[in-house]
């Protein structure tokens, strides 16, 4: 870990001139409070206070005290900053008045989440894949996006622009310390990923934030628009971040990996992914969480929408990627229905801990759906199967998740009573609104 006198040396030789304290929301909203760099000291010594009756999920106004305590190993200066103005962020715990953590903190609950899993000698590791559009800038009052390129899964031009702002994003995030492993350009037309190695639950979230604020800074720096909207076109490929999961043990070893398994799935492995199953229309409302979330989870886009598992059905809800021999410790369960709306902190909470209920209670997953097009299957075939659907809608999924208490247990209610009061209301504005498509099609007709 650095110490305050090695991190105020870094800030010196970066010649940083001012901080920014971040930390988010119960929705995943990135918050920011700056100061110049002079008063780097006083906060690693005494915090930072702020009011948070503002911020969503956090305290009553009657209660708004809050202070900031930097974690000094998440420093990393903001590339896209100019030199005069060069400005580096810090991630942030949340404590209260009376210096205890506060509850609704969503990074501070996913600490206290591996600070118990550590208790039994694992680590939770995790290697997201989020994707992202990169869109032209409308003119005007129209809104509807507009593809920056016309490239397609893995495509290259040596003049294709969108590769130079992809380059551009990729060694943006390798100076932020993300181990960018590769970039590509994804499926549908505007569509990228930018992959970075997998690790402990904690700093991977913290990089999930940093790469998805540094895309969408570098990318205005270029006159776009980059979204992470699950569904930002009707008819194309919708932006997921699956998620790669592997638990280990303190002498580094895979616990998921077992070398006389079909699979090469250990018992725990096994338990996990039961776990994540049975969970996953309730977990849906974390990992999916928006309403725009259910227009990626149809059939026909390489989404997931039935939950089971295999090895080479990439519709299935958990994918679990080939061994290579010789690479133990990359045997890992692939959770495919993410999206990059998610909260990171609270995502990874709930999926550790429907995955932890599994080995608990040494839950047995089905059989794979390695040969099974359940796209072919008629409703009736599939119940005969055992095989369910995710939710069709974010109402679906917080009624759901309103029932599920292994999930509400592991956030703890204060961030459940915030998460829901945001999301239901999320709801009924979308349910109060006149759409487009409604116009289109009842405004002569009717």
């Amino acid at each position: 870990m650095i110490d305050h006198q090695e991190l105020l040396e870094r800030v010196n030789i970066d010649q940083v001139k001012f901080i920014a304290l971040q930390f988010t929301d119960v929705t995943g909203a990135v918050k920011s409070v700056d100061f110049p760099v002079s008063r780097l000291k006083t906060a690693l010594e005494d915090g930072i206070w702020f009011d948070g009756s503002s911020v969503e999920g956090f305290a009553r106004i009657q209660e708004s005290d809050m202070r900031l305590i930097p974690d000094g190993d998440t420093y990393a200066v903001l590339p896209w900053s100019p030199g005069e103005l060069r400005r580096a962020r810090v991630f942030c715990d949340i404590y209260q008045p009376d210096g205890e953590p506060f509850p609704g903190d969503p990074r501070g609950l996913l600490k206290k989440n591996l600070a118990r899993l550590a208790e039994r000698g694992w680590e939770y590791n995790v290697g997201p894949e989020p994707e992202f559009f990169l869109f032209r800038r409308s003119d005007g009052d129209n809104i509807h996006p507009v593809p920056h390129d016309v490239g397609g899964y893995f495509d290259f031009s040596a003049s294709d622009e969108a590769v130079r702002v992809r380059t551009e994003l990729m060694s943006a995030l390798s100076s932020m310390g993300l181990e960018v492993e590769m970039g590509h350009h994804e499926v549908a037309l505007g569509q990228h990923e930018i992959d970075f190695r997998f690790d402990e639950a904690l700093r991977t979230a913290d990089k999930v934030l940093t790469l998805k604020y540094t895309v969408k800074a570098i990318a205005a720096q270029h006159g776009l628009v980059a979204s992470f909207m699950p569904k930002p076109i009707f008819g194309i490929n919708g932006s997921g971040m699956h998620c790669h999961q592997s638990l280990f043990d303190r002498q580094g070893n895979n616990l998921f990996y077992a070398a006389e398994d079909e699979y090469y799935l250990s018992d725990i492995a096994r338990h996990f992914i039961a776990g994540q199953l049975a969970h996953a229309r309730a977990m849906a409302a974390i990992v999916a969480p928006t309403i725009n979330s259910y227009k990626r989870l149809v059939p026909g886009y390489e989404a997931p929408v039935y939950i089971g598992w295999a090895q080479i059905n990439r519709s299935a809800l958990i994918r679990i990627p080939r061994y290579t021999p010789g690479r133990e410790k990359s045997t890992r369960a692939e959770l495919r229905y993410p999206d990059p709306t998610a909260n990171p902190y609270l995502a990874f909470s709930a999926m550790l801990a429907v995955g932890l209920d599994g080995i608990e209670r040494q839950l047995t997953p089905p059989e794979p759906l390695n040969n099974i097009n359940v796209y072919h299957l008629t409703l009736e075939e599939r119940k005969a199967q055992g095989i369910e659907t995710l939710p069709g809608s974010l109402a679906e999924a917080l009624h759901e998740f309103e029932a599920d208490t292994v999930i509400q247990n592991a956030l703890g209610a204060e961030i459940c009573e915030a998460f829901l009061r945001a999301k239901w209301a999320e709801v009924e504005e979308y349910r109060t609104r006149v759409t487009d498509w409604e116009l289109e099609r009842y405004l002569e007709t009717a």
